[in-house]
């Protein structure tokens, strides 16, 4: 009692009971104390109150900080009327219909609908932690997937509630979210199916109600199947308790089931001509209710959309025309009419038209059905009896058939849904959705109410145990001891119904009965019950009634109809008819054989986590109760082995008014749904939880100095509690929280309150005190000054005579004067006295000066010859040094040349010695010829001797024979000369020959005496240079015996400097004020002398740090040996070593060139020497061919012979001469390589010298610029103080003759390592460089079989990480292009389209194969976008030519237009660009909401609040979460590595605004969705972390990317969370800065408003509604979420290159050796 007197004081709120509000607040006026009955209290508006205190204190009131809490079991004090506030100010002020209530979802029916279910909802909640974001049944939906994934554990989501209270809605939002989170890749389209089976069941199984348009009239439990990647694969559906009765009778303003509705709305349609339907006015079924329509729903729609999910989930025509009829026969057997006969009989009206048709429709015997629904038939052990039926059992009969009929269609129709959701294969895991009805309690309660109140009390013991569970586990997780807690068990209602001699187990055994009814199984249960169970009672005003105390409420039941509704009995001989149907669907509803169960449910195996209770086995027919307690029984063990979730749908009010709440019926739901009971619950434990950051932020005002001063936070709140709160058992220390018991969150929040109104109460008062004392000050000083003036004014007016006023004008004038006098005349002193000091002063001064002046003026002459001196030899060692560096690299390059000229002779020769072989070779032919030719005349001789003898007989031939030879003379005379023909062509080109090869030695010798005359040149001008240097070493040495002097005569001056200072400082004693500055000029002094040593050592440390790297940049082990570590710091001393760095990479790059050019020069000139012996060896061809052909004639081959050996001893001569011509050139050559390595070449002297020129001009002005710099150094130092400067000269001038001998070592060793690189280089490459640049025509030539080479390393392997340093931007793209542009130059179509078509297939394999790295994207995107610009830059059309110089224009393709590849290419560039922003936003979108809305990146604004059951994950320190610096380094990393790839500035562009257009859609999106992030103090935070994307945008030259726009609707939200919200001006300032915000964004912020402190206030409806009506006018969507996919459109602009393709070098890296410049 004094704890909760301390509660109980002034100021504190109270709820007291009311009878129309339920609760009601009021603020206590007077503290209480101990013994007190009477609670003085004040009432809202504004009457007091003496409240009596009877059995307890009424229920305090949270701060109205905890007010609208997401979680119900964030608030302090946990009671009913706590409860109510909480959900009223979130339903009825922030709009909002989702609460938690520990595990429990509360959802409240607004009856409007709101956009808070897009699939941007979806995506939003997908992922998200549940206490992170706002409640919504997505957050329940993500949690319950989410535990699946991870526990691979099946799921259940119970949704229950009153009829009206959104069931059905909330269970359809769930499967709709699991359908698009799991969504696959398949074409099975399952997720679609699942939900298409919603429309279905709700067409066949709801029903409109006096309290819902779309009531479920029937239990769902829907399974939906994941596969192992949790994907959804199928689904099944089990039914409950399908309410029946409805199908016969409605109640009134009631309709019957959607479906009969549509059927009857779509009777004109052709395919329902045959059913022979009407209007549904006209059927009984559908018109007990005197409603046939809903307003708002269209009948004729929906039955449209019933057909087209039927055809979804795969139901053919057939099929649906089958359930059609069978719906359609049901309305007709309800207009079938009864006529009664007599008292016990009746019949069927004749000729009943709508019997008929039901008949036809079923396929049944009109006679029969009419009989036997007037007729019933009686089986006894001896007889049949036939028993006629009054008019009242025929019209029961019949619908009782109707029932019968309908309720076998709607098990089969689920049936073969869950057939259409089979899938094949075995389940991972699944989720359960059950739609069940809430707890009913009506006027008049029956059998159906019953049945669903008992299961209730079964879902309320499954709930209640659940609980328990989950706050053990939260315990022991957190190491608190658990004690038990008292709950309500609802087991004994439980027993009472379903036990051994339950209420159910009595009403089977009544049924069974022949002669029971609903009054033998009252008494029954009056006499089991009454005054034995507690439970049970018995109405005082009713004897066919009874009561049971339920969990929720008394619900009383009236037994009319128990029995019925149990047996629900249908007479066997309609039975049997239905079954001889030909109509094979009506037959098969009724056959014997019980339903097996489907491979699909056979698969769905559960285990029960505990031990259910199981009905009693019997052999006879199964009751609705039995039935309806199995498949309780088996959906309790479903349920209790998943983990459930829980979701409580609650009816605001009865008359469906949009946003109206009536406390009275939601209390009602809330004490039946279990809500209390979970908050009674928690209540009895430790309610309150805080992790320790929070505490800690929170509660950091209420600790002392001492406390803060502790370094770990959790031991400062354990320290903070234990003084604070003085009993310990108020609260317990867990791992990572703190728990409160109920009420100590509310007293540490009065304790905090109090503190900052006594510390605003202290600022008031001193601020007040302060303004008073300020305005007493200024009256005080008013009032003395008007007393001043009136008391002077009253003396004057007594004092004032004509004698005394005289005397006064008299005393003042002699005053006057005599003061003057005395003023005069120590003027005049004081001005002599002045006079002489600044005399002696100035003269000082004066001489000071002249001194200082003079030896100033001496210092800078010396410093002036020094630095002169210093200047000029240093500039002749570096002038000295660099033309050693090109005398030795021409040296090199002459040799080189020597070299390959060598190479060309020693070609010639080979040339040479083959002709000799072909000529030796043709001899030896024609030595064959002649041993041919005398066996030719050795047979000829043989013939002539056979004439001799034959001579006789050949005498008369003679004749014939002698004009055949006269014949044959002739011929031969025509080839003799023919012979002598060709004989001399052959003499004219031999003598060319030997011509050509006696002017090409007249050559060579010339060559040689002009080279030996150049070289003796070169050996003079050598001579000469060496003569200059050794005058200009003496000339040093005299400079350096004159320094001497000049050093000796310094000295003189020093010594005469020393006495002046003596003098100077005998007179600094006369005035001592002078040592102080001469202090301050040597603390100056030596401050100048360190800053100088510090800049020397800088600068030894840089020029270090450029020889390692000129080091490691050659891999060259000589180089690096004799550039050892000791020498670096001398070398780097003055900076030679850079200029001989500068010198080697421009040496390096023009051996680059030449080895280019040469190596092209030497193939062009194989290719011609190639063509050369070609020509020759078809000339040699030639001459076989004639000489074959001359075979045939002997004689004039005789002659040829003769010819062609005068033509051999020709050839044998020349061989000599050739033999000759190589000694001579060996030996030439011998002398051109001794004279080589003596002599440097002067015609490579000449060479470039323009660039020798520019080198030189750059060195010196570096040397002028060093020396000047050091002028002005030593010059400010000489000003500072003469005489350290005098010192310091001394020290140079002696070092620097060991300066000078150090330098010029390091020349020496930087010559030699220059000479060792440049022939390692000759070395290696081995090829000539030309002196003069080649033109190139900037295409690269490959051959056809090199294209797959060229794709596979340009494209396929190449690595950018690794090669984009060293290239330009874009070469890969250039390469590319100038292989195109080879192919377009040789005109070959086949080749430029393989080439195209390879690249693009290229690209895309490579974008496939890192479609998740975001370097490799970039680099190809904008390699891609390079490509696209060289097509468009060289197409030839004249809207890019402009942009070209005249030689790029000279490069355009001549043959191909290739527009349409630039529009394939363009097309795969926007496909790479949308992948490079996707894989960006992934990386990027995890930081987002952590870094932009949770991370707080201005301290000491904390928005920490209590954090209910939901948010369970924290921690102590949370170290590894995303800051608004993750984000900025992730921005940063992105644009580097754009501006390394060489992307477009304008592409870049893009890209940044597109990432910022996800972050403020992102981060809006998630304000939207969580309202503890609608505050002052988070507008805040939001506004600071938009500069810094500003200033990222500013920093990186990116404010003209129009990405700042994109952050307007997030800088326009963070600006609505702190501008005022109360006034007029207010709303009409916020209508007209919020232009970017849409009018449900603005509403949406206003209503999620969250104060932090007590000192905020909420925004008020009426303040909502001003603004709400003020943007009316808008038209703007009605969409809530940004679209966070949103791509805007990306424009790749023309950027013409600025690389000339004739200068494009190939990097060795690339390995693309095959390719070839042309």
């Amino acid at each position: 009692m004094m704890a909760l007197a301390e509660l109980y004081t002034q100021y504190n709120r109270v709820w007291i009971p009311d009878a129309d509000e339920v609760w009601r607040s009021a603020e206590i006026t007077k503290d209480l104390k101990i013994g007190d009955n009477v609670l003085f209290l004040r009432l809202e508006d504004g009457s007091d109150l003496k409240y009596v205190i009877e059995k307890s204190l009424p229920p305090l009131r949270n701060p109205d900080i905890l007010v609208g809490e997401n979680d119900l079991t964030a608030l302090s004090y946990l009671h009913e009327p706590a409860v109510l506030h909480n959900l009223k100010v979130r339903f009825m002020e922030s709009k909002l219909i989702y609460t938690y209530s520990g595990i429990i979802l509360v959802a409240i029916n607004p009856y409007k609908e709101l956009p808070i279910y897009g699939d941007a909802i979806i995506h939003a909640y997908s992922g998200q932690n549940m206490g992170d974001m706002d409640p919504h049944i997505f957050a329940v939906a993500e949690e319950a997937y989410k535990q699946m994934a991870r526990n691979n554990k099946n799921q259940s989501i119970i949704v229950s509630g009153e009829s009206g209270a959104g069931k059905t809605v909330s269970a359809r939002y769930a499967m709709r979210y699991f359908a698009t989170v799991s969504k696959s890749s398949s074409k099975a389209n399952m997720e679609e199916r699942v939900l298409a089976s919603n429309p279905i069941t709700e067409a066949i199984g709801n029903a409109k109600t006096t309290r819902n348009d779309n009531s479920s009239r029937f239990g769902k439990y829907t399974e939906i199947s994941f596969d192992r990647r949790y994907q959804i694969i199928g689904a099944n559906l089990r039914t409950y308790l399908l309410e029946k009765s409805r199908v016969v009778f409605q109640s009134e303003n009631e309709r019957n089931y959607h479906i009969f509705y549509q059927l009857c709305a779509s009777a004109l349609q052709p395919e329902f001509k045959d059913l022979r339907l009407m209007n549904a006015e006209d059927f009984n079924y559908t018109n007990m209710g005197g409603c046939t329509v809903i307003e708002g729903v269209d009948d004729r729609r929906d039955m449209i959309d019933t057909q087209k999910t039927f055809n979804l989930l795969g139901f053919n025509v057939d099929f649906q025309m089958d359930v059609f009829k069978v719906l359609a026969a049901i309305l007709h057997l309800g207009n079938v009419e009864f006529k009664r006969i007599s008292d016990d009989k009746s019949s069927v009206v004749r000729n009943d038209r709508h019997l008929q048709i039901f008949c036809e429709l079923l396929h049944l015997d009109a006679q029969k059905v009419a009989q036997w629904l007037c007729n019933r038939k009686i089986v006894t052990t001896s007889d049949t009896v036939i028993k006629p039926m009054t008019k009242l059992q025929s019209e029961n009969g019949r619908d009782a058939l109707a029932k019968k009929i309908y309720s076998h269609l709607f098990d089969y129709v689920i049936e073969k849904i869950n057939k259409a959701l089979q899938f094949p294969g075995k389940q991972h895991t699944f989720i359960g959705v059950l739609d069940i009805y809430g707890f009913e309690t009506f006027d008049i309660n029956s059998f159906e109410q019953f049945c669903i109140n008992y299961a209730n009390e079964k879902l309320q013991q499954q709930f209640n145990l659940h609980v328990f569970k989950l706050e053990q586990e939260e315990y022991m997780k957190e190491d608190i001891p658990w004690t038990l807690i008292d709950f309500y068990d609802n087991q004994p209602v439980i027993d009472l119904i379903e036990a051994k001699m339950g209420i159910l187990e009595l009403l089977d055994e009544e049924c069974l009965l022949p002669q029971g009814t609903d009054e033998n199984w009252l008494q029954k249960l009056y006499n089991n019950y009454i005054n034995k169970n507690p439970l049970f009672e018995k109405p005082r005003m009713s004897n066919r009634s009874f009561i049971i105390q339920h969990f929720a409420d008394k619900v009383e039941y009236k037994s009319d109809g128990f029995l019925e509704k149990n047996r629900d009995t249908v007479y066997d001989v309609l039975i049997d008819l239905l079954k001889t149907s030909k109509f094979k669907l009506c037959a098969q509803f009724f056959q014997d054989n019980t339903a097996t169960k489907t491979p699909y449910s056979a698969a769905i195996k559960v285990k029960s986590a505990r031990p259910v209770v199981k009905a009693a086995n019997k052999e006879l027919r199964i009751t609705v109760g039995s039935k309806f307690r199995n498949s309780l029984c088996l959906l309790m063990e479903t349920l209790n082995a998943t983990t459930p979730h829980y979701v409580r749908c609650i009816k605001p009010n009865d008359d469906k008014l949009p946003f109206e709440f009536d406390p009275i019926r939601v209390v009602q739901q809330l004490r039946a749904c279990g809500v209390l009971e979970t908050i009674r619950i928690s209540a009895q434990s430790y309610p309150s939880r805080w992790t320790y950051i929070e505490f800690y932020g929170r509660y950091s005002i209420l600790m002392t100095q001492q406390e803060l001063a502790l370094s770990d936070k959790k031991q400062i709140c354990k320290v903070v509690l234990q003084r604070l709160i003085q009993d310990s058992n108020q609260y317990q220390f867990g791992r990572t929280k703190i728990f409160f018991r109920a009420g100590q969150v509310a007293y540490l929040e009065k304790l905090r309150s109090d503190k900052l109104r006594n510390a605003c109460i202290m600022i008031q008062k001193n601020i007040r005190g302060w303004v008073q004392r300020e305005k007493f000050l200024r009256a005080r000083n008013a009032a003395i000054v008007i007393q001043q003036y009136f008391r002077g004014q009253r003396a004057v007016r007594q004092a004032i005579t004509a004698t005394a006023i005289k005397h006064a004008w008299a005393a003042i004038i002699i005053q006057k004067h005599c003061r003057g006098f005395l003023v005069r005349r120590i003027y005049q002193l004081i001005l002599v006295a002045t006079v002489t000091i600044q005399a002696f002063t100035r003269g000082y001064l004066a001489r000071k000066r002249y001194r200082k002046m003079r030896e100033e003026h001496k210092a800078v002459i010396l410093q002036k010859y020094a630095r002169a001196w210093l200047a000029r030899r240093r500039f002749q060692n570096i002038r000295r040094f660099v033309m050693n560096i090109q005398l030795s690299y021409r040296v090199q390059r002459l040799q080189k040349k020597l070299e390959d000229q060598n190479k060309e002779n020693h070609g010639l020769m080979e040339r040479l010695t083959s002709l000799a072989a072909v000529h030796s070779h043709d001899v030896d032919k024609l030595h064959k010829v002649e041993s041919e030719l005398e066996k030719s005349l050795t047979q000829r001789k043989l013939q002539e001797e056979k004439g001799k003898k034959y001579k006789d007989e050949a005498e008369q031939k003679i004749s014939k024979l002698q004009a055949q030879n006269a014949e044959f003379m002739e011929r031969k005379q025509r080839l003799e000369v023919q012979l002598e023909e060709k004989t001399q062509d052959m003499k004219d080109k031999m003598d060319e020959l030997t011509n050509q090869l006696f002017t090409d030695v007249e050559k060579k010798d010339k060559q040689r005496v002009g080279l030996e005359k150049q070289f003796e040149m070169q050996k003079k001008d050598y001579e000469k240079q060496i003569k200059e240097l050794k005058d200009e070493i003496e000339a040093l040495k005299a400079k350096n015996k004159q320094l001497t002097l000049q050093i000796e005569e310094q000295t003189r001056l020093s010594d005469r400097l020393k006495l002046e200072v003596a003098h100077l400082s005998d007179q600094a004693k006369k005035i001592p004020g002078f040592e102080t500055q001469i202090e301050d000029l040597e603390t100056q002094l030596k401050e100048s002398d360190n800053q100088t040593q510090i800049q020397k050592h800088e600068m030894r440390e840089k020029m270090s740090e450029m020889a390692k790297q000129l080091l490691d940049s050659f891999e060259i082990e000589d180089v690096k040996n004799r550039l050892a570590q000791e020498d670096l710091g001398n070398i780097n001393e003055d900076g030679e070593l850079w200029f001989a760095y500068e010198g080697l990479k421009k040496a390096t790059r023009i051996l680059e060139n030449h080895f280019h050019t040469q190596k092209e020069a030497y193939e062009k000139e194989i290719e011609l020497l190639n063509f050369k012996v070609n020509h020759f060896s078809d000339d040699i061809k030639h001459i076989q061919r004639s000489l074959k052909e001359e075979k045939e004639t002997n004689g004039v081959l005789r002659q040829e012979i003769t010819r062609l050996m005068s033509e051999n001893k020709i050839i044998a001569s020349l061989h000599t001469k050739i033999s000759d011509l190589e000694k001579q050139n060996m030996d030439l050559q011998g002398s051109l390589y001794e004279q080589n390595m003596k002599k440097p070449d002067k015609k490579e002297k000449l060479f470039n010298h323009k660039n020798q020129q520019e080198e030189e001009e750059n060195l010196s002005q570096k040397v002028k610029k060093r020396h000047l710099e050091q002028l002005e150094t030593d010059e400010m130092k000489g000003k500072e103080d003469g005489i350290h400067l005098t010192e310091q000269n001394e020290m140079h001038i002696e070092d620097y003759a060991e300066q000078l001998d150090k330098k010029d070592r390091i020349i020496k060793k930087l010559q030699d390592q220059i000479k060792a690189l440049t022939k390692t280089m000759e070395t290696e490459n081995q090829i000539n460089v030309p002196s003069v640049f080649k033109d190139y025509l900037g295409m690269l030539e490959f051959l056809q079989e090199d294209e797959f080479k060229l794709i596979s390393n340009l494209i396929l392997d190449i690595k950018p990480r690794g090669v984009v340093v060293n290239m330009i931007p874009g070469l890969p793209a250039h390469i590319l292009f100038m292989c195109v542009r080879y192919t377009d130059y040789i005109n070959d179509a086949e080749r430029i389209k393989s080439l195209m078509n390879a690249s693009i297939n290229g690209i895309k394999q490579v974008i496939q194969e890192h479609a998740d790295d975001f370097e490799m994207l970039s680099f190809w995107l904008s390699n891609v976008h390079h490509f696209l610009n060289c097509l468009k830059q060289y197409s030839g059309e004249e809207e890019f030519m402009k942009y070209n110089v005249p030689l790029q224009n000279k490069n355009c393709l001549k043959n191909f237009d290739l527009s349409e590849y630039r529009q394939i290419i363009s097309d795969l560039a926007i496909r790479i660009y949308h992948q490079f922003i996707t894989v960006m936003e992934n990386n990027l979108q995890p930081m987002i909401v952590p870094g932009m809305l949770e991370y707080e990146s201005l301290h000491g604004i904390s928005v920490a609040k209590p954090t209910g059951f939901r948010k369970r994950s924290s921690s102590i320190d949370d170290t590894d979460a995303y800051t608004m610096t993750s984000i900025l380094q992730q921005l940063s990393y992105f644009y580097t590595t754009m501006c390394q790839h060489g992307m477009d500035p304008e592409l870049q562009k893009q890209t940044v605004k597109q990432l910022f257009f996800l972050i403020s859609t992102v981060t809006l999106n998630s304000l939207f969705l969580r309202k503890d992030m609608c505050s002052c103090r988070k507008g805040m935070q939001i506004r600071c972390n938009i500069s810094y994307l500003e200033e990222w945008l500013q920093g990186k030259n990116l404010h003209g990317s129009a990405a700042k726009e994109t952050l307007e609707p997030l800088s326009q939200a963070a600006w609505l969370l702190q501008v005022k919200k109360i006034k007029d001006e207010d709303a009409k300032e916020i209508c007209d800065r919020c232009t970017v915000l849409s009018t449900v964004q603005i509403v949406k912020i206003l209503n999620s408003y969250t104060p932090i402190d007590d000192f905020e206030k909420r925004v008020t409806p009426s303040f909502v509604r001003k603004v709400q009506s003020m943007l009316n006018s808008r038209e703007d969507g009605s969409q809530l979420m940004l679209d966070s996919k949103y791509l805007f459109q990306v424009t790749f602009p023309f950027s013409p290159s600025p690389h000339a393709l004739e200068s494009i070098q190939i990097p060795s890296s690339l390995k693309l050796g095959f390719l070839k410049r042309i």
